[in-house]
């Protein structure tokens, strides 16, 4: 290891010392570039000047402390003209290509913001909600958007935007992350449902303490725990497990089981609209379903966004808004025997 580091040292000392003073001051450096080429595009101190909007002198400190930063002399001048030196011709083509590479790049990332949408859009969801909602309106974006790339990640884990490189993540349920921007599109219904042929056997549940007499269906997130079923009561918040004969980590799996009459489970709302509508499920304490869950949109940051993600967002808000998710809105009575009434009819 001691040899290790001495080789190091050794090397760090070998560099020659225009390097280090190179290194060592960057931000001059780069000052002194801009300068010098705009100069040297220029014909002139003056015209250079003017082009980068400073004074005619600090052009002519930053090509001088350029000049003493790599050694060599750039420009010939006189009072009547300003011209490159052989060195500087050749630091001039050196420089050019990079300049020009830099150049193409802030348009490009300017293009993005201000252009017609192009790109890659990586977008995380929820794994029910992505495969009933998200996905079936991503045929449409791609059509009117033919040139955004889209990389859908169905994922029931919390989003890392970061280390998972997500642009737009949709989620579910209540937002209690402030480091993102969160935007509701509809509110989001849950409702204890069963299949008539399980209504006819064993009835429904008129108040939440009579879960226990029924068979009910939970769901096991990825993470491994169960999903707490939620009611508003008295104006609050209360959450049930209760005891299940049957588990499952996937939503379609606990529709199903509910469909078949095996048991009855909360869902959510846009999961068993259709269901409803066309009575294959009836909903059980609908008074006293939870009002403060929501389907969100989420992203980092309103500010530069590029022009993909904007309208992804503006497309994805409009259509899902029109869908109408929210089914359950007249079986949401004060009175939950009254709303059962309705609902069994």
């Amino acid at each position: 290891m001691d040899q290790l580091d001495a080789s190091q040292r050794n090397f760090r000392l070998s560099l020659p010392n225009r390097a280090d003073a190179l290194s060592s001051s960057v931000a001059g450096c780069y000052a002194g570039i801009i300068a010098f080429m705009a100069v040297a595009s220029e014909g002139s101190f003056a015209k250079a000047a003017e082009r980068l909007g400073v004074g005619r002198s600090a052009v002519c400190r930053n090509v001088q402390k350029l000049e003493t930063q790599i050694s060599t002399r750039l420009f010939l001048r006189t009072t009547r003209s300003t011209s490159l030196t052989s060195e500087g011709e050749r630091f001039f083509e050196n420089c050019r290509q990079g300049v020009t590479q830099i150049v193409d790049a802030m348009n490009d990332m300017l293009e993005l913001r201000n252009g017609p949408p192009r790109g890659l859009i990586r977008i995380s969801s929820t794994v029910s909600f992505g495969r009933t909602i998200v996905a079936p309106l991503l045929q449409g974006f791609s059509e009117a958007f033919p040139d955004v790339a889209i990389d859908l990640l169905l994922d029931d884990r919390p989003t890392d935007f970061a280390a998972e490189q997500i642009d737009v993540a949709f989620r579910n349920g209540r937002i209690e992350d402030s480091s993102i921007i969160a935007k509701q599109l509809v509110p989001m219904q849950m409702a204890v449902c069963a299949a008539p042929s399980y209504v006819d056997k064993y009835g429904l549940p008129l108040t939440p303490d009579e879960l226990c007499h029924h068979e009910c269906i939970n769901l096991r997130s990825s993470s491994g725990r169960l999903h707490d079923w939620e009611f508003k009561i008295d104006g609050h918040l209360r959450k049930i497990l209760p005891t299940a004969r049957l588990t499952f980590n996937d939503a379609e799996l606990v529709s199903d089981a509910v469909l078949r009459g095996r048991g009855i489970a909360q869902m959510a709302g846009y999961q068993i609209g259709d269901l409803i509508s066309s009575r294959q499920l009836v909903v059980a304490l609908a008074g006293y379903a939870p009002d403060d869950r929501g389907h969100y949109i989420c992203y980092l940051s309103r500010q530069h966004l590029p022009t993909r993600i904007r309208v992804f967002i503006d497309f994805m808000t409009e259509k899902i808004r029109a869908l109408n998710l929210n089914h359950l809105t007249g079986f949401n009575d004060d009175e939950p025997e009254h709303a059962l009434h309705q609902l069994v009819a």
